[in-house]
């Protein structure tokens, strides 16, 4: 579906944020026959809604707004479990969402990239490396820029969640997955739904599809696509090996020039040469302009963000680990030095089972904070080289964390689960985290 069907229909935005005003704003020159804005929170009245091209409904209305219009378009933080959609579905009502109708427009110019984990880091790494070679490019999505108040551009590279992948019903020209592992349950239902909705974008017939060929699950997950492109495994084309990229073998430039840390970073890195390569840049001929753009690639904030101490201990922000296996990709960027890792948060009720297998022979210390704390420590009990502790808040946790890590160590702010509840958001969290080290010196 796409903007242009919208012409005399009548459509419901279902959502009063960023991505509902984008809607509204990208829908009303189409000319439906009517357009409405639908907050179905208990607070839809505190909303600042005075946009003139769509009257707002909620409260006992918000439902039938939704039901009597030919189209929803609902905003990507609509859970796919909210009772709402499955009484839309038995009525038959369209349900799709700003981005779907986007990349019905624009997907033949667009590289878009999804992944459990990685997607932030790999997105901007193709952007930054096409912008080196003379692609320039529009860079959006997930980030917070709604697709539909994207700029007019000739090249789109775009970071995309589940939840925009989800509506999907065209693929982007070139279609990228970092990872797959279980995430956002809550909202999408399930495990195999969310894989479902992550991978709706590989399944509209893209041009060109690059995985990470060293997620076994992953690829266990695509099988039935055809033609995906690996990277980042032994076996791929672009690799790193004896601390070179590499393609086909030959060498492209240091590993070192990538300031990231972790193997995960390295299989990020092989993973947007790859799309470089797949799009007709000639990498063996630009690898000078590709390994001086790595080396200036800096990291995104909260993602194994280091805080030097004159303690001699390395403080480290990974507040955006929401996961058990984010967490695991953390600890792997420093297992050579002591470590101490802070762990909890909202308990969404995740499984942490696949950490404990994780640390099963690693020698760490594990401080617990609530919510999941408590839980996360109760799966460690067991491993006789895993000490653990437990706090009151992170406050605490980085008091009992400078007692227990040496000079030289490293303390690792990777929760493993997300931040709301206790913060306002993952910003609110780095933000404490930050204050207790200054205040604990």
């Amino acid at each position: 579906m796409r903007l242009a069907d919208l012409r005399g229909r009548s459509v419901a935005v279902w959502g009063t944020g960023r991505e509902g005003r984008a809607a509204v704003t990208a829908i009303a020159p189409h000319e439906p026959s009517r357009l409405i804005a639908v907050n179905d929170s208990p607070n839809f009245l505190s909303v600042p809604w005075s946009d003139d091209l769509a009257p707002l409904a909620g409260g006992e209305h918000a439902f039938a707004a939704l039901a009597s219009a030919d189209v929803v378009v609902r905003s990507p933080g609509i859970p796919s479990t909210h009772p709402y959609m499955t009484s839309l579905r038995e009525r038959g009502v369209p349900v799709t969402g700003g981005s779907a109708l986007w990349m019905a427009d624009h997907a033949a110019k667009t590289v878009g990239v999804t992944g459990s984990k990685g997607k932030s880091t790999t997105s901007s790494l193709v952007s930054h490396l096409l912008a080196a070679v003379g692609r320039p490019n529009a860079y959006g999505g997930n980030i917070g820029v709604p697709l539909l108040d994207l700029p007019a551009a000739d090249l789109y590279v775009l970071e995309l969640s589940s939840y925009q992948c989800a509506d999907l019903t065209d693929s982007p020209r070139v279609a990228v997955v970092t990872s797959l592992f279980p995430e956002h349950l809550d909202a999408h239902g399930g495990e195999r739904e969310y894989y479902r909705d992550k991978l709706n974008l590989i399944r509209h017939s893209p041009e060109l599809i690059v995985v990470n060929g060293a997620d076994e699950r992953l690829l266990g997950e695509i099988g039935d696509v055809p033609g995906p492109v690996s990277a980042g495994a032994p076996d791929s084309r672009f690799r790193v090996e004896s601390g070179m990229l590499v393609r086909d073998g030959e060498e492209l430039f240091p590993r070192e020039m990538l300031q990231l840390k972790g193997r995960h970073n390295e299989r990020n890195l092989c993973v947007a040469l790859a799309v470089l390569d797949g799009m007709g840049v000639d990498v063996v001929a630009e690898r000078s302009a590709l390994g001086a753009a790595t080396r200036a690639f800096q990291a995104l904030p909260h993602r194994l963000t280091e805080i030097e101490d004159p303690s001699g201990v390395t403080f480290v922000d990974d507040t955006l680990s929401t996961s058990p296996y984010a967490t695991m990709h953390a600890i792997d960027a420093y297992d050579s030095r002591p470590l101490t890792v802070l762990v909890g948060g909202t308990d969404r009720g995740l499984d942490y089972s696949p950490l404990r297998d994780f640390l099963a022979e690693r020698e760490l210390t594990v401080i617990g904070m609530p919510d999941s704390g408590p839980r996360i420590l109760a799966e460690l009990a067991e491993l006789p080289k895993v000490r653990t502790e437990s706090a009151t808040d992170l406050a605490d946790a980085v008091r009992l964390a400078r007692i227990v890590t040496p000079p030289g160590g490293v303390v690792l702010l990777s929760p493993g689960a997300p931040s709301y509840g206790r913060f306002r958001n993952f910003e609110h969290r780095s933000e404490a985290f930050t204050q207790a080290i200054r205040e604990t010196r």
